[in-house]
């Protein structure tokens, strides 16, 4: 999926909003982005069809893409694959769910174990790596062709645990410590004001606005 990938590289470097709306037809865009918005204009620019989007038979100047509809078209349309086969697939998806007190994150896979993806106002589109990350599910869009025949790719787990907002909560000393950096109370459970205050300090901080403290965040908070 070499061209999907030549598509996306073009827009390295542009410009991260996290809920900008994209015309998936439009061609020469340059920004904003968000990443659902930045697959699923990928997407669209190979294939003429949206997927990911909140109606794919709308029309493709305003149709919203989330990743909460990626994971929807995955389910009923397929195909999910898991995140090491993804990590090795050029032009595969990789998808973190997005839910209540979750915001879930997009990228492509480049086949060799990393990625290009809109990540963050701070970075904006850029390429990352597949490793050390929190995935949930690989993507394959169903109508487009896809080479597997890159060797193997190991992914490595993120190097220490990530906080963030479960059901039930997460309950730790750590969590405390994250609270007292962040200035709000510290009682060593994530829930919903920790989830919050987190995703507030990375807008601050322009990083990946996800509402989960992981290495990125943890080093920003001085910890």
């Amino acid at each position: 999926m070499r061209n999907l990938l030549d598509i996306a590289a073009k827009k390295i470097g542009q410009e991260y909003i996290l809920g900008s709306l994209v015309p998936k037809n439009d061609p020469d865009y340059a920004g904003p982005w968000d990443c659902a918005e930045f697959a699923s204009w990928t997407v669209y620019q190979l294939s003429g069809r949206l997927y990911g989007c909140a109606n794919n038979a709308g029309n493709p100047a305003n149709a919203d893409a989330y990743t909460g509809y990626w994971k929807r078209d995955a389910d009923k349309l397929g195909h999910i694959i898991d995140v090491a086969l993804a990590a090795k697939t050029p032009g595969a998806f990789l998808l973190r769910f997005s839910g209540p007190g979750v915001v879930g994150h997009i990228v492509i896979s480049d086949g060799k174990g990393g990625t290009i993806e809109a990540h963050s106002h701070k970075d904006g589109v850029l390429r990352l790596k597949v490793a050390l990350r929190r995935w949930d599910i690989g993507i394959l869009v169903p109508w487009l062709e896809y080479d597997h025949s890159e060797p193997d790719i190991v992914v490595a787990p993120p190097a220490g645990p990530i906080y963030r907002w479960t059901t039930p909560p997460m309950t730790d000393a750590m969590i405390g410590a994250i609270q007292h950096k962040l200035g709000i109370t510290s009682d060593g459970i994530f829930g919903k004001k920790t989830f919050e205050a987190v995703r507030a300090f990375q807008n601050g901080q322009g990083l990946l606005p996800d509402g989960e403290v992981g290495p990125k965040t943890m080093k920003a908070l001085g910890l």
